[in-house]
């Protein structure tokens, strides 16, 4: 009888633990058949920070492929919905305090084409409203604080994400796999075996057993056992464009009343969310250590909390970056071990889990062979750079002053040609949707996303000085007051070269 073809898994934590749930449900007839193994290893010895987490809409579609239904899952790791993240104090000098990026829903079909009109025709200098949370159904709900349950025939597809205690989550997770045929091996590894060729051989425990694999699998976090100290995989770093390293987080009550949103709010050097779970809101301080220290950080985190000097707190360090291949020899990254893009769209566990379903599809694909493994690199790769643009644009298009970390970002100019385009095409009033699907991001952020976070950074121009029906122009006064916006977001040249095609 032949041996089982051999997934190992390095690291548990949610991403491992996700991993190993998506191999043994896609493949449950194989290990039913004895055809494939499926192992996760972790440390005993390692805990994990059970810090309160977002979602996307993503891992909805993770339970539902599994057949675990919210009441199965929520209770268990304190999760809450969320259908909306509400943005507070990036852009203070547009007059907008506050804008959401609501979770879009299939009933959005028919409100969020208004949107995009709308958000067009302000840019234009047309005076109309382009608030996002009042065209698309989660933001009206989030306002309302009310959840995303719907009646049994209600006859459209509602979207939305959670909040949960990752550490919690990683349980459950964990109790799930096993209870899948994933075998669960507690034991420090402390020795890589590789054969020949640079593939990965087995991983040697302290305890003297020696798993051997047919694929590994790195779920070690930033630590990246497998691809970056055994296989030598470059990690290239985004601090060029992501100042954020660092993170003080510290819970806090929470009452009867819990909102179905996650909160960003702007602080001096970064940004603080504050995510709600059923027994507390967990809050974090994320922040760039070249212009804040720990100790500063912690300070400004407790006064905008309004708490004690003596409440602890605990810090965190990041890797901001990614992985220049996520699948290499016979090892695919996934989670923190693969890359990390800051939380404050809630990436990461979407693009852990968008990875393994990738890779399954190029796996299969290719006959169960690493005969796709560029493609996969390459789809990766455009993934994770362009998720990375979203989240630069956060800081980029900022008009905030009072400090000099977001001049600094206001200022980078270390943007990617993608994202040059994306707002080349908004502020020159090109059309938008149609510069997304020339660049097929649809499957990254859509439309919708990029109108929300413009629109709700109100980076749109003076409104005109006399509106439709006049037939006046646009007074060259108005178009250089749009070029001092546009001039907070790009350098001096591109708005020059922007004004002088506009004259032309």
């Amino acid at each position: 009888m032949s041996q089982p073809f051999n997934i190992v898994i390095l690291g548990g934590g949610t991403a491992g633990w996700m991993a190993a749930n998506l191999f043994a449900h896609k493949w449950a007839d194989r290990l039913a058949n004895n055809e494939l193994k499926v192992t996760l290893v972790e440390s005993p010895d390692i805990g994990i920070v059970g810090v309160g987490e977002g979602s996307t809409p993503t891992l909805k579609r993770f339970f539902s492929m599994l057949g675990i239904a919210d009441a199965d899952w929520m209770r268990q790791c304190n999760a809450t919905y969320k259908m909306n993240i509400a943005f507070k104090g990036f852009s203070p000098a547009s007059g907008i305090d506050c804008y959401s990026h609501p979770f879009v829903s299939q009933i959005d079909t028919f409100t969020q084409r208004a949107f995009l009109v709308n958000a067009r025709t302000r840019r234009l200098g047309l005076d109309t409203h382009t608030e996002p949370a009042d065209f698309l159904l989660n933001g009206v709900l989030a306002k309302q604080n009310k959840g995303p349950q719907t009646p049994a025939n209600f006859p459209f597809r509602m979207e939305y994400g959670y909040h949960f205690d990752s550490h919690l989550l990683g349980v459950f997770l964990q109790q799930h796999a096993i209870s899948l045929g994933t075998e669960h091996i507690q034991a420090n590894v402390d020795q890589v075996k590789q054969h020949e060729n640079g593939d990965i051989a087995a991983l040697c425990c302290k305890d003297g057993r020696e798993l051997n694999g047919d694929l590994f699998v790195d779920c070690s976090g930033f630590s990246s056992v497998l691809m970056q100290k055994t296989l030598g995989v470059k990690f290239n770093r985004y601090q060029e464009n992501l100042f954020n390293d660092s993170a003080v987080v510290v819970p806090t009550p929470i009452g009867k009343h819990i909102p179905v949103e996650t909160t960003s709010t702007a602080l001096s050097a970064g940004w603080c969310w504050k995510i709600p779970l059923s027994n507390r809101f967990g809050n974090g301080y994320v922040y760039s250590s070249d212009f804040i220290s720990a100790n500063h950080a912690e300070r400004e985190l407790k006064q905008h909390l309004q708490l004690g000097e003596d409440t602890e707190c605990r810090h965190l360090s990041m890797q901001v970056g990614s992985l220049a291949k996520q699948w290499q020899n016979n090892c695919l990254g996934i989670g923190l071990s693969a890359g990390f893009i800051e939380p404050l769209e809630a990436t990461a566990l979407h693009l852990a889990q968008i990875s393994v379903e990738q890779f399954i599809l190029e796996f299969e694909e290719g006959g169960f062979t690493n005969r796709l493994q560029g493609q996969y690199n390459t789809k990766m790769h455009h993934r994770t750079e362009r998720t990375r643009d979203y989240i630069v644009a956060h800081y980029k298009l900022n008009t905030r002053n009072d400090s000099e970390y977001w001049r600094a970002n206001r200022n980078n100019m270390h943007l990617s040609e993608s994202l040059l385009q994306i707002l080349d095409v908004w502020y020159k009033r090109g059309d938008l949707e149609a510069e997304i699907n020339r660049q097929n991001l649809s499957s990254h952020f859509n439309a919708v996303s990029w109108n929300c976070l413009l629109s709700g950074y109100g980076a749109f121009p003076p409104l005109a000085a006399k509106q439709p029906g006049t037939g006046d122009l646009y007074k060259e006064q108005n178009i250089e007051s749009f070029l001092q916006g546009c001039a907070l977001n790009f350098s001096t040249h591109a708005a020059n070269l922007f004004w002088r095609k506009l004259k032309h």
